[in-house]
């Protein structure tokens, strides 16, 4: 479960930071004039938000095969006679 929260929560900033004011306002990224034409450039916005959408997909996985794991589990209850 830990893992699917993670996946999730990486997944929809990375969805959402690309077109952020966050973005625009990257210091590192200011340092450097290619850098900035580079993270500011459509393209990589889009490849950081695609990398979301999977990151996301990802953590949906994770909780489905976690809620299927948690289902066939037997319950957990006294001894029936004759076993």
């Amino acid at each position: 479960m830990l893992f699917a929260a993670y996946f999730l929560e990486a997944g929809f900033v990375l969805v959402v930071a690309p077109w952020s004011a966050f973005w625009e306002h990257n210091r590192f990224a200011e340092l450097h004039r290619s850098v900035e034409a580079l993270v500011s450039s459509p393209f990589v916005r889009g490849g950081v938000s695609g990398i979301g959408v999977i990151t996301i997909v990802a953590g949906l996985a994770e909780l489905g095969s976690a809620i299927v794991s948690r289902r066939r589990e037997p319950a957990a209850g006294p001894p029936q006679a004759g076993q």
